[in-house]
């Protein structure tokens, strides 16, 4: 990947993130970024930089990494990402590699504490599968991987009109085309903890 290659990765997984409009993949990856505009950016020697150092998919996830870390991807901008980019990947890579476990754990807290239909219900305000998410009980990919099973999201958006939900559902919407899952596999998980193994 060239330099202006990686910053145009950047503008477009940036763009994912933070515009309701715009879809990495249903544009194909595209803006509309000049090399004339890279070339003008204080930055771009560390995009030279990135893209020497790591191969087309490490680019992709590493920026991906950095704005599914950030509970406010609008306001994330490149500095921070030149300061806590590489620390942010190596725990997003972390996740991803111990997903199963990750998953597991966070379930079993989760259901030792409310019984299943208890914990989508949202009658009387934030379901518990939400409180523990803003309580950093449960990661954003629990919450991704629990809406592939579950679908809850389209229930929750229809229910609950507030912007802090708001805000987490555009979070796990935005997150979800690029956490790719075997559903299958975490159903099972989640149907032993639930239904203890029967």
């Amino acid at each position: 990947m060239t330099p202006f290659d990686c910053y145009k990765t950047y503008l477009a997984l940036k763009n994912h993130f933070t515009k309701d409009s715009y879809d990495y993949y249903k544009y194909c990856k595209k803006t509309r970024a000049s090399l004339e505009s890279f070339y003008k950016r204080r930055d771009r020697f560390w995009f030279e930089k990135i893209s020497r150092q790591k191969t087309d998919k490490e680019i992709e996830d590493f920026f991906i990494s950095n704005f599914v870390s950030c509970n406010d991807s609008e306001s994330l901008w490149i500095g921070e990402i030149i300061k806590t980019g590489d620390q942010n990947y190596n725990e997003w890579q972390r996740k991803i590699q111990s997903l199963s476990y990750l998953f597991k754990e966070e379930c079993e807290s989760l259901f030792a504490e409310y019984n299943f239909k208890k914990v989508f219900e949202c009658s009387k305000g934030h379901p518990p599968l939400l409180k523990k998410f803003l309580s950093g009980k449960l990661s954003l990919e629990t919450m991704v991987i629990c809406d592939k099973i579950f679908l809850y999201g389209n229930d929750f958006d229809k229910k609950l009109k507030d912007p802090v939900w708001e805000t987490v559902s555009r979070r796990i919407k935005k997150y979800s085309p690029f956490l790719h899952i075997d559903v299958s596999h975490y159903k099972k998980i989640l149907k032993d903890i639930v239904f203890g193994g029967k």
